[in-house]
């Protein structure tokens, strides 16, 4: 399911310095940042924070706060997926490309590798499987765009994507901006802290510097323990801050803090699950049809085994069940 990609948006601007290991100094010169690309329309990410319409004659649907059920917010597939005169799936066909925000930084989910120069990883393997479901193949069809946690919705809301896979929790605050896919993956935020550390939960780092990255919900749990947020663009940052002592701990997504964790053999993960993080694909409130279409693909990989091996390949065994489609319209 890996497709080398078309192009690769944003300059490199720094190497990860990770010297514990051998693989982590690999991985480290692939996980660069990407500078972002462009300014995203912050007329319309105004609007879409206040929940009112926007678009161009479309009908826009936005979430109620009071009725909003993360895990059941998505639209129900029409059917088995297909490409339909006049529909948005036609216009990305007849423009030869799905345009995809990712990550290039997260090892297991969205990681650029240096052996092979392609992007990989198990979000990636959901983007080529929408692309295949398009084109066919999804060789030469994608085009990634690496962009930072902070950039996935005003991007979606610009046009700039056309879908993002970006270890993105479904969130009532993120659906009144644009709408999600089922979930595809459930995830739960944890902390990450060197094996000399004696912090045994995020509650025992009250006072104490705690990073995430900026544009992400685990800044507000971070605050809530009343330890002290420490925003940066992508979580390499925060792996560098951690290692250099400027930082206690990292805190995010446990799925985000393995890979973080299989490139420093010198941290660990503490504590309980503090937060529920199930994970969508990301699409604009003007393509409804699209967001059925992804969740057929989606249905298909349940079912097919190809979920399945895409989480035994990049995160490992044993395999869950993946999480069950549930949907709100």
């Amino acid at each position: 399911m890996n497709a080398r990609p078309r192009r690769l948006r944003g300059p490199w601007r720094r190497a990860l310095p990770v010297a514990f290991a051998t693989f982590a100094l690999v991985l480290g010169a692939a996980a660069a940042a990407a500078a972002p690309g462009h300014q995203a329309a912050l007329s319309a990410a105004s609007s879409a924070r206040t929940g009112s319409t926007i678009g161009t004659g479309s009908t826009v649907r936005t979430a109620s706060a009071a009725s909003c059920n993360p895990e059941a917010s998505s639209l129900s597939p029409s059917g088995p997926p297909q490409v339909t005169a006049g529909s948005f799936m036609a216009k990305i066909r007849a423009r030869g490309i799905l345009i995809a925000g990712v990550d290039q930084s997260t090892y297991h989910f969205g990681f650029l590798n240096p052996l092979s120069g392609q992007i990989e990883g198990f979000d990636i393997d959901m983007i080529n499987a929408v692309a295949t479901a398009i084109f066919g193949s999804s060789t030469g069809h994608v085009e990634y765009k690496a962009i930072s946690d902070q950039q996935r919705s005003p991007d979606i809301l610009s046009g700039a994507v056309d879908i993002v896979a970006h270890t993105m929790t479904i969130t009532c605050a993120r659906l009144q901006q644009v709408d999600f896919s089922s979930v595809y993956f459930d995830a739960a935020q944890r902390v990450l802290v060197l094996k000399n550390s004696t912090a045994t939960s995020l509650a025992g780092l009250r006072g104490q510097k705690v990073c995430a990255t900026t544009g992400s919900d685990s800044l507000a749990v971070i605050a809530a323990a009343k330890a002290i947020p420490v925003a940066v663009p992508y979580w390499t940052d925060c792996l560098v801050l951690l290692q250099q002592g400027d930082v206690a701990a990292i805190s995010t997504d446990d799925s985000i803090l393995d890979g973080l964790a299989a490139q420093d053999p010198w941290t660990k993960l503490i504590g309980p699950r503090l937060t529920n993080e199930p994970y969508g694909l990301a699409i604009s409130k003007q393509h409804p049809d699209f967001v059925r279409f992804v969740n057929a693909v989606l249905q298909q990989l349940r079912t097919n085994g190809q979920w399945a091996a895409s989480y035994a390949h990049w995160i490992g065994t044993p395999v869950p069940a993946p999480p069950p489609a549930q949907y709100g319209g």
